[in-house]
């Protein structure tokens, strides 16, 4: 259905949703379309474009002690709570014109195709601070400032030129020395717009997808010591290859992380993300390789009985291999993030009265709804992009997907205000 049609049935303008997601996607460097990185000078034009149009539409425009930056309408019962829509608008390098954009123009558009009746529920937009990784070390900033979880040490993380995020903060307008003032407990519903960033919803031609799950992610550092020999003149027989090893422990991840995505239960992937030889010489043998694994699970126990299988099948290639084990350590594990049954519930009541098609499907991506959903309840909405690209400067949606992704919100905004 073209965005112009959306309009009639849902009270969305997706002409004007398109508009507004193009000319932000268009403030982006040049030479890397389309970047814009957290705290840089263009996330801080993109920010002041965003305020213009929060405030043209009639909100209260503030930015909180992390970094958010929120626009608010006044319900007529604030003791009912906050509704609260939004994503984030800083970009991976050449990152895409939807990741994050999408979800802020989308919630704007709720609040705007809502006009002057204002509902029971205050309603809030916010572009959430740095939820892709940042050059800080850490993505999902100011929802984690947000839920209580930006712990103080993390503060003193730096950028490669020695500032502190706790100074980047203050230099955007947020406040570090006070983040105690943005955690939140007023939010009685979270919901966020987002790309798929997967096929499934093309390959099966389903206009939504109903979130179930943010998946947990866990990062493992495997490292293998070895000798580093001439490759010429070492017998097979007598090596103490690392790489070896290394590629040994790749192989077994791969076929152990399909079959348990295959047999379930929920969503699970695992890849080595990070693979590193040294002295990474042609003519060398290997004498010590480093492996980062990503792993991402629906399900929680799961990943760590994953983990722990890991470390046994590791440490038995190292004596097979001949070489020595030096770490088999946790770098990062994070648990899933469930999304709220009630709100899923309320987006495909939505969606079914609209006339789309909707499936459930889990996030293998991490989103800042995964640290809202801590403090209250949290679902995520998405809608397909073109062959799953995503993170890429080709990622793509269609502005009818988009503004079917908005109509959806927008009615459910309205469930949620009856209820």
């Amino acid at each position: 259905m073209p965005a112009s049609g959306i309009r009639g049935r849902a009270g969305v303008d997706g002409a004007r949703l398109w508009a507004d997601v193009m000319a932000l996607a268009g403030i982006t460097d040049p030479v890397h379309p389309y970047t814009r990185r957290s705290f840089s000078p263009l996330f801080l034009e993109g920010r002041a474009w965003l305020r213009r149009r929060f405030e043209a539409a009639g909100l209260a425009v503030r930015l909180d002690a992390g970094g958010n930056l929120i626009g608010r309408m006044e319900g007529s019962e604030p003791t009912l709570g906050t509704i609260m829509l939004g994503s984030h608008s800083d970009t991976v390098p050449s990152g895409g014109r939807f990741d994050g954009i999408a979800g802020v123009i989308a919630a704007l558009e709720v609040v705007r195709s809502l006009g002057r009746r204002h509902l029971r529920h205050t309603v809030e937009v916010v572009d959430l601070l740095a939820e892709e990784p940042s050059e800080y070390g850490l993505s999902c900033v100011g929802s984690r400032a947000m839920a209580g979880r930006l712990d103080p040490k993390m503060l003193d993380y730096a950028n490669a030129g020695g500032e502190r995020l706790g100074d980047a903060i203050d230099r955007i307008g947020g406040a570090a020395s006070r983040l105690a003032e943005a955690r939140r407990s007023d939010i009685a519903a979270y919901l966020e717009l987002h790309i798929e960033q997967g096929i499934v919803l093309q390959s099966g031609k389903v206009d939504l997808g109903l979130v179930t799950a943010i998946v947990g992610i866990a990062r493992v550092e495997i490292i293998f010591e070895g000798a580093a020999d001439h490759a010429g003149t070492t017998p097979m027989n007598l090596r103490r290859d690392a790489g070896l090893a290394a590629a040994r422990t790749i192989a077994f991840v791969a076929e152990r992380a399909s079959s348990l995505a295959a047999a379930g239960p929920g969503y699970f992937v695992a890849t080595a993300g990070v693979i590193e030889v040294e002295p990474n010489a042609i003519n060398v043998v290997p004498g010590r390789a480093r492996v980062i694994f990503d792993i991402r699970a629906e399900d929680y126990a799961l990943a760590q009985e994953f983990i722990a299988e890991l470390d046994r099948e590791s440490m038995a290639i190292a004596a097979a291999t001949r070489v020595v084990r030096s770490r088999c350590g946790i770098l990062s594990n994070a648990t899933p993030a469930a999304c709220d049954a009630r709100l899923r519930a309320v987006l495909a009541q939505a969606a079914e009265r609209l006339g789309f098609s909707a499936t459930s499907l889990a996030s293998g991506a991490g989103h800042d709804a995964a640290f809202v959903s801590r403090i209250a309840p949290s679902a995520m909405l998405f809608v397909p992009c073109k062959d799953g690209k995503s993170h890429a400067p080709d990622e793509w949606a269609e502005p009818d997907a988009l503004a079917a992704g908005a109509a959806v919100m927008l009615e459910a905004v309205r469930r949620l205000d009856e209820d």
